[in-house]
């Protein structure tokens, strides 16, 4: 016996999402069918809103409401450090630290021969606009994997012509895990330890 339409059409869209299965996304449609209308109706509001009003800073990359984000208007950040990061979250685990106060650029993910990503790919050249004389440092911290290491020397080769300092966060990270799932005194540690490149 098949599943009607409608169903099937919410499981196809929850498998759409990174991780979900078939089975996990026909769980969610069932908890979906036992909500009420008005927290399906939030929910479907939610999305639309959040695909209407999310959108990438125009100067570093990172997730706002507008055109800049919060971190780039704010005046009271060091403009001469830069921190590289693969995506947002990785924004969100760096200020959880609350230590360093200096700017990001969001790559939105690394260089990646299997999945045929190239620097082209990802959000580079609007680095290489933000250099000037006011940025003194570019910390490379992407995660420490296959891609974000390769990501990681091939941006520091390109770097190399600028006159800027590049550092790498330090290994305090164990190798192929990611910066939003560290703990904050091993980020921490990791960004006191970086070095240059």
């Amino acid at each position: 016996m098949e599943y009607p339409q409608s169903f099937e059409e919410l499981v196809e869209c929850f498998k759409m999402l990174p991780g979900i299965g078939n089975k996990a996304a026909q769980r969610l449609a069932y908890h979906v069918l036992d909500m009420n209308q008005e927290d399906v109706q939030r929910l479907s509001n939610s999305l639309i809103n959040f695909k209407k009003n999310i959108q990438y800073c125009k100067i570093c990359g990172h997730i706002c409401e507008g055109d800049t984000c919060d971190i780039c208007k704010d005046e009271s950040r060091d403009k001469s450090i830069i921190c590289v990061v693969e995506t947002s979250k990785d924004v969100f685990a760096m200020e959880k630290l609350k230590e360093y106060h200096g700017l990001y650029h969001v790559l939105h993910g690394t260089m990646s021969i299997m999945d045929g990503k190239t620097l082209d790919d990802l959000n580079v050249h609007s680095l290489f606009n933000r250099l000037n004389d006011d940025v003194k440092e570019v910390i490379i911290a992407t995660n420490p994997t296959r891609e974000g290491e390769t990501t990681a020397l091939y941006l520091a080769k390109l770097l190399s012509k600028e006159n800027v300092n590049t550092t790498r966060i330090a290994n305090g990270l164990p190798m192929g895990s990611n910066l939003d799932y560290a703990d904050e005194l091993t980020l921490l540690k990791s960004l006191e330890g970086r070095k240059k490149i």
